[in-house]
Parts: structure tokens; C-alpha cells; sequence
């Protein structure tokens, strides 16, 4: 399937597959443990299989997409958006942080964020220390999330509660002064990203059809969970490291051999 490239920048990169359908899907490019390059970009399936167009957005460096090209990449995207009478998007970390971003631009109606930051701004998230070295000097006004994202979005942000930091990003997103209509799902034991419990149990591909018709049901995605982490693995070992730092050696011995004999579901997504 050939992309078209709706925007070819030194720093930022967009293409679209199927672009001549009605309703489209936008991803973004996640944090990468050794950037510098743009990734080829491949359509993803589950959405243009169902009637979707489907727009990979992604940055070369880790810089949560704002840098000198931003402004342009928004013309482009402002040029774009009126094609299509729906768009939805779905992404992770910083590819969650792109979708709240890009939101207003794109008129996205739907976002399955994936425990996003609101901003790695110093003066903004003073109690989170990640990722501010490689990002460089981030750009908090253009990247501020009141200024550009769009206010009416819906859908959900999920978080492992276990993780302090992501849930409290998810609780910023959801203020009011960001996204008020975004919920937030609990997924505990499947750390960064939340979502590695529903690969394990073979459940990805009901995360990604909450986008297809509708509204996001964070209930049905809490249900989904449950069911899919008695296949993870890395539920059990998250859990008794949990169990560990309380105090509760007991429970942590019997999560850790639950664990051990827990078997994922092969899927890739």
C-alpha cells in the first residue's frame, strides 16, 4: 500500500494511506530508544481494513513533535482535515501527548491516549523529570495543550494507577481546563504503556475497534482487561513488585506463581 507524503520535513513527517476515504485514523510515532531517523511507515490495517484512511505522523528526534516545523506541519494538517467527516486517533506516551496535541487542528472526535504526558515543560510538570534532557528546550507555549488541543474531545486516557507520574498526567488531561469529556481507564499492572496486558491477552484488537463506530466505553475497556491479564505474564510480575514494596511478601509470592504459569495469547496487534 503506497503512502502519500502530506508533509516532508527535516524534523517531522506525515503520510497518509487510503486517503480518499471518508473517515480517517491518525497514529503517531511513540517515543524511540534511538532517534535520528524517520521509520517507513506502514498502514495500519485494523483501520483501513474497515473504511479508514489512516495518517502517520511522526518526529525525528524525541522533541514530542514541537520544533521549528510545528507551524507548518499544522498548515498541512488545517489543509487536510476538512476531507473527512470523522477522525479519530490513538497513540502512545509521547504519541498520546501528539494526539491531545494535534487534536484541535485535526477536529479529532475520538482519542484512545495511552498514558500521554500533558507537557514536558519544567514550569509545567515540575514533578516529572523524564525525558526533558533529550527533548531539549521544549517549547511550552506551543506545546501548551490548552492553546491547541481541541476541548470537546472524547474518548479516554489510560494509565496504570501504580505508576504515580502517568496517572497523574491522566488526571491533568482530564481537568477541566484541558479535556473535561476524556475519561480515564485504570488498567493496573501493565506499566508503561498500560496496554501490554491486552497484547499478552489477545485483546489489542478491541482497543482499536473502540475507535471504529461511536464513542469510546471505558467500562467495556476495564472489562477487557480483566479478562486479558490472567494470560499476562507481565501482570503477575508487576503486581508482586507492587505486593513487595507494601509489605505483603505473601501475596507477592503467590502473584509471582501465578505468573509463572500464565500463558499470552500470540498477537501482534
Amino acid at each position: 500500500m503506497r503512502a502519500e507524503r502530506v508533509f516532508d520535513g527535516a524534523l517531522l513527517r506525515a503520510d497518509l494511506f487510503k486517503g480518499d476515504r471518508r473517515r480517517l485514523f491518525v497514529s503517531f510515532r511513540q517515543r524511540v530508544g534511538a532517534p535520528g531517523t524517520f521509520e517507513d511507515a506502514r498502514p495500519v490495517r485494523a483501520y483501513t481494513a474497515k473504511g479508514y484512511a489512516h495518517l502517520h505522523i511522526q518526529s525525528r528526534w524525541n522533541d514530542w513533535f514541537v520544533n521549528a516545523e510545528t507551524p507548518a506541519l499544522e498548515a498541512a494538517l488545517r489543509a487536510l482535515a476538512p476531507r473527512y467527516l470523522r477522525a479519530v486517533a490513538l497513540g502512545f506516551s509521547m504519541g498520546g501527548y501528539g494526539a491531545l496535541r494535534f487534536s484541535g487542528v485535526l477536529g479529532l472526535a475520538q482519542v484512545i491516549a495511552v498514558a500521554p504526558q500533558v507537557s514536558i515543560a519544567p514550569e509545567v510538570v515540575p514533578w516529572d523529570p523524564r525525558y526533558r534532557v533529550e527533548a531539549g528546550g521544549f517549547d511550552a507555549v506551543a506545546g501548551d495543550l490548552r492553546l491547541h488541543g481541541n476541548r470537546d474531545l472524547r474518548g479516554v486516557v489510560l494509565c496504570d494507577p501504580f505508576l504515580g507520574m502517568d496517572l497523574r498526567h491522566a488526571a491533568l488531561a482530564q481537568a477541566q481546563a484541558l479535556f473535561p469529556r476524556l475519561r480515564i481507564c485504570r488498567l493496573a499492572g501493565g506499566g508503561h504503556p498500560p496496554t501490554r496486558v491486552l497484547r499478552q491477552g489477545g485483546a489489542f484488537p478491541a482497543l482499536q475497534a473502540q475507535l471504529f463506530h461511536g464513542g469510546v466505553d471505558a467500562a467495556a475497556l476495564i472489562g477487557t482487561h480483566r479478562l486479558a491479564r490472567r494470560c499476562s505474564p507481565s501482570y503477575f510480575a508487576h503486581m508482586s513488585r507492587v505486593a513487595k514494596r507494601r509489605g505483603r511478601p505473601v501475596l507477592a509470592a503467590r502473584l509471582e506463581a501465578l505468573g509463572a504459569a500464565a500463558e499470552p495469547v500470540v498477537n501482534k496487534g
